[in-house]
């Protein structure tokens, strides 16, 4: 198992009963899990447990789920024409025919009266139709999760594969920074001889006078407990995104600590190869910084 990202998309599609149903949900990157649901009149019911179940499945992202309901033409009942009311409507215009008033009703002129043609909308389910429509409904909705969930864990694996080769960077960077920093006091004596060379250099310093400013020097310049700590939180970096468990808001935490240890170093560098392998690391620290901010 692996992160997983927040950005998908999922589809699913069925029917039942006559009405063909479908599901589409496409997510974003989000602080917290926000879910935006699209029903059609009458469908507001199955709000609470679609939330329910997005929030058993996702923790991060912003959400949006629609669904879109219509009749399957083959599976639609036949028309029921009301010929009861036909002849009322009939019966009721005789005298007005025979007046000479009005023309005799035609065909499409009464099939145009409300009530005369009954649709499928005027049926009333009953209720253990309905509850089989939701049950349905809810069923293709976890499969579209699902799909949902498939999308986001291929970026997840994507964002893993960048971690890795950052936290790969960093290791590089770090033992770099360690020799560098363990050539520190030969070079901090080496920068005050020429010092004092250049500004007097008829001034001959005690050895171990020079050799105790040169410890000085370099115990101010002393970046191995930032290196340990930065060795530590790479470690904790490719743990993280080995987890099948949301990681986005510790990678978040983990990615601020890099950067104060990363600025650290290089306020305390004394020297340019170490500068500028911290700023190096600062590069590749930002780039985990980016990319946490897409795990859920």
């Amino acid at each position: 198992m692996t992160i997983s990202g927040m950005t998908g998309f999922g589809r699913a599609e069925g029917q039942h009963a006559g009405q063909r149903w479908l599901w589409e949900l496409k997510s974003v990157n989000g602080r917290s899990l926000d879910l935006k649901l699209r029903l059609p009149p009458g469908f507001d019911a199955l709000e609470p447990q679609a939330r329910a179940a997005a929030g058993a499945r996702f923790k991060r992202g912003s959400l949006q789920a629609t669904l879109a309901l219509a009749r399957d033409p083959a599976a639609a009942p036949p028309v029921k024409i009301d010929f009861a009311l036909v002849d009322r409507l009939i019966q009721a215009g005789d005298f007005l025919v025979l007046e000479g008033k009005v023309g005799k009703p035609r065909w499409d002129g009464l099939l145009a009266v409300r009530g005369v043609v009954q649709t499928e909308d005027a049926a009333v389910m009953s209720e253990d139709e309905r509850a089989a429509l939701d049950a349905a409904l809810l069923a293709g909705f976890s499969l579209a999760l699902d799909r949902l969930a498939e999308a986001r864990q291929a970026e997840g694996r994507t964002l893993a594969a960048i971690f890795s080769d950052a936290a790969d960077r960093m290791d590089a960077l770090i033992a770099a920074a360690r020799v560098s920093a363990a050539a520190a006091p030969a070079a901090a004596l080496e920068r005050i001889r020429q010092r004092l060379d250049a500004l007097a250099p008829e001034v001959k310093l005690d050895p171990a006078r020079l050799a105790q400013e040169a410890a000085i020097a370099a115990t101010r310049a002393d970046v191995q407990e930032e290196l340990e700590r930065l060795a530590a939180h790479a470690i904790e970096l490719r743990a993280l995104i080995t987890k099948p468990e949301p990681a986005g808001r510790r990678l978040d935490f983990l990615s601020q600590e890099l950067t104060r240890e990363a600025n650290t170093l290089c306020s305390k560098s004394a020297d340019l190869d170490l500068t500028r392998i911290g700023l190096d690391l600062k590069t590749v620290v930002d780039q985990i910084k980016e990319q946490a901010a897409n795990v859920e």
